[in-house]
C-alpha cells in the first residue's frame, strides 16, 4: 500500500512535464501534419528577418517595392511568397516561367479573379468579368484606329484648346489635374460620342469616379481583412463611391434608354453604341440599362485612370531631362510633315524615338510594382516541380526585373533612347520581331507595362496613340521645366503595390512660337 501511495506521488509530481512533454509531441505531430497538407509551408517568404507576418504586412504598406525587389534578388529563380495588406496568400514566381503561366486556362487561373481582389469589387462594386468588352476593344475599337485617329488628334487639340492657360511666359500648370480632363474628353469622345464627351457631367462622372474607386479601394486595403465583410460598407470612402456610381448611373441611364430607341442607320459611331449592338448570348444576353452603365464606367476608370498616369510620368520626365526635348520635336514634325500633318496610324508608328521615350518611362516608373496577377483557382505544377495550390494570386516581379542589371544594362538610370537602339540594333540584323517586340504597344517579357499572354490590356492600342498624341501635341506648342527650386525629378508616391505621379506637382510651361 505504501509503495502504491508512493509511486502515485511521484507521477502526481511529474505529471505538469508528462503533460508538457504529451502536448509537444502531440503539436509537432499535427505541425508535421498540417506541413505536409500545406504546400505554402515551405516556400520562403520575403522579409524573413522580420520577427512576424504583421510587421511584413507593414513593410508592404510603406515599401512594397523594396519587398518585391529583396524577394527577388534573394530568390530570383525560386518561387516564393510575401505578406501583402490582404487576406489571400501572394506567390511571386520567377518571370522564366511566363510562357508556362500564359498557356494555362481561365478556369486554373483568372485575371479577372485577381482584379476581384485586389481591387476589392466585393465592396467597391467594380463590374468585372463581362466579356462583351473585351471583344468589343478587340472587334470594334482597335480596328477602327486607323479611321478614328485623326478625330482622336483634333480631340487632343481641341481639349487644349480648353484647358491649358495660354503661357506666354512661364505658367505653372497642374498637369495631372488638365490631363485627367483631357483624357477623360479625348476617351469620352471614342466612348459615349461627342454630343457629351465635352460636357461637365460626363467630364465629372468619368474623372470623380475613377478618383473615388482609388479612395475606396486604398481604403479597404488598410482595414484588417476578417473586419472588412462587417465594417467594409461602412467607411466613408465605399459610401461617397456608392453616391457618385448612383450619379453617374442617374446620367447614363438616359443615355443608354435613348439609344437602345434610335433606328440603325441613325446609331452613334463609339463604343457605347457598339456594346449595345454587341449584346448576344454569347456574351450574357442583354444587360440591364444600370450594368450596361456601371461598365461605362469602369471603361472610363480603365483608360482614365492608367492613361492619365502614364502621361504624367512622362511630362514629370520631360522637364527633368529638357536635354532631350528639341530631339524629339525634331522627330514629331518631321514625322508628321512626310504624312501631310496629320497624326495617321503611320505617323504614329513613325515616331520611334517618342515611343522609346515613353516606354523607358514605364520602366522606371511602372502604375505597380507586380505584373501577371492572377487568381489561381485549381492546383497546377511548374516545370521545375513546384505545385502552386489553389486560393492564391500570383504574381510576377515586374519593377525588379526591370531593374536587373543582368535584363537591362545600368537598369537605375533613365535612359530615353534605350529601346530606340535596341530596335535599331535589331533592324539592322535582320531581327525584326524583336524590333517590333520593344515598342511601346508590343507585349513583352521584360517590360510587363500591359501584361502578358492572352489577356494582355486590349485597349493598349489605343491607349499608346492617346499618350503620343497628347505628348506630341505638347512639345510642338510648349516647353516646360520643373518648378523653380527643383533639379530632379518629382518622386512617385508609393502605397502598397501601387505607384503613381504626385498628383500635387506643377510643371512650368511657355508657349513657343510655332515655325
Amino acid at each position: 500500500m505504501a509503495q502504491i501511495e508512493a509511486l502515485l506521488q511521484t507521477l502526481a509530481a511529474k505529471l505538469p512535464l508528462l503533460l508538457s512533454t504529451a502536448g509537444l509531441l502531440v503539436a509537432v505531430f499535427l505541425a508535421q501534419v498540417l506541413l505536409k497538407g500545406n504546400p505554402l509551408a515551405n516556400l520562403p517568404v520575403a522579409l524573413d528577418d522580420l520577427p512576424s507576418d504583421e510587421k511584413r504586412r507593414q513593410a508592404f504598406l510603406t515599401r512594397a517595392k523594396d519587398v518585391y525587389a529583396t524577394g527577388y534578388k534573394k530568390f530570383k529563380d525560386r518561387v516564393f511568397r510575401i505578406i501583402t495588406s490582404n487576406k489571400y496568400h501572394v506567390i511571386i514566381v520567377p518571370p522564366k516561367y511566363l510562357n508556362e503561366l500564359k498557356s494555362l486556362p481561365d478556369d486554373t487561373v483568372s485575371f479577372d479573379g485577381a482584379i476581384e481582389q485586389t481591387m476589392h469589387a466585393k465592396y467597391t462594386k467594380l463590374e468585372v468579368g463581362h466579356k462583351l468588352i473585351p471583344h468589343i476593344v478587340k472587334s470594334n475599337l482597335t480596328p477602327s484606329l486607323v479611321r478614328l485617329n485623326p478625330t482622336i488628334a483634333e480631340e487632343v487639340q481641341e481639349s487644349f484648346r480648353r484647358e491649358m492657360p495660354e503661357c506666354d511666359d512661364w505658367t505653372p500648370v497642374n498637369i495631372n489635374y488638365k490631363l485627367l480632363r483631357i483624357v477623360a474628353m479625348v476617351s469620352g469622345r471614342v466612348f459615349i460620342g461627342p454630343e457629351l464627351s465635352r460636357s461637365e457631367e460626363y467630364v465629372d462622372a468619368a474623372i470623380n469616379y475613377t478618383i473615388d474607386l482609388m479612395h475606396a479601394r486604398q481604403a479597404v486595403d488598410t482595414m484588417r481583412p476578417w473586419l472588412r465583410p462587417f465594417l467594409a460598407n461602412r467607411l466613408p470612402e465605399i459610401k461617397k463611391l456608392n453616391e457618385r456610381l448612383a450619379q453617374a448611373d442617374a446620367f447614363i441611364r438616359p443615355i443608354v434608354a435613348h439609344r437602345k430607341k434610335l433606328p440603325k442607320e441613325q446609331a452613334p459611331d463609339d463604343m457605347l453604341q457598339w456594346m449595345l449592338d454587341g449584346q448576344s448570348e454569347k456574351f450574357g444576353g442583354e444587360y440591364k440599362t444600370e450594368t450596361l452603365a456601371r461598365m461605362q464606367l469602369g471603361i472610363s476608370f480603365a483608360a482614365i485612370h492608367t492613361t492619365t498616369m502614364t502621361t504624367t510620368n512622362v511630362f514629370y520626365n520631360l522637364a527633368a531631362y529638357p536635354q532631350y526635348v528639341s530631339l524629339l520635336r525634331d522627330e514629331v514634325r518631321e514625322v508628321l510633315a512626310q504624312n501631310n500633318n496629320t497624326f495617321t496610324s503611320a505617323a504614329l508608328q513613325g515616331m520611334k524615338r517618342l515611343d522609346s521615350f515613353i516606354k523607358e518611362t514605364m520602366r522606371i516608373d511602372p502604375a505597380g510594382f507586380a505584373g501577371f496577377q492572377r487568381r489561381v483557382y485549381k492546383p497546377f505544377t511548374l516545370s521545375n516541380g513546384q505545385v502552386i495550390p489553389a486560393d492564391v494570386i500570383i504574381e510576377v516581379p515586374a519593377h525588379a526585373l526591370a531593374k536587373d542589371p543582368d535584363v537591362f544594362e545600368n537598369p537605375d538610370q533613365f535612359n530615353p533612347w534605350r529601346f530606340y537602339d535596341i530596335r535599331q540594333k535589331a533592324r539592322e540584323q535582320g531581327a525584326v520581331e524583336e524590333a517590333a517586340q520593344n515598342q511601346f504597344v508590343s507585349v513583352n517579357p521584360l517590360v510587363l507595362t500591359f501584361g502578358y499572354g492572352r489577356h494582355a490590356c486590349p485597349g493598349r492600342f489605343f491607349a499608346a496613340n492617346e499618350i503620343k498624341m497628347i505628348i506630341a501635341n505638347t512639345i510642338l506648342m510648349y516647353d516646360m521645366k520643373l518648378m523653380d527650386g527643383h533639379t530632379q525629378r518629382y518622386p512617385n508616391l508609393e502605397f502598397g503595390l501601387s505607384s503613381i505621379p504626385d498628383p500635387t506637382k506643377e510643371l512650368l510651361f511657355k508657349r513657343i512660337e510655332i515655325a
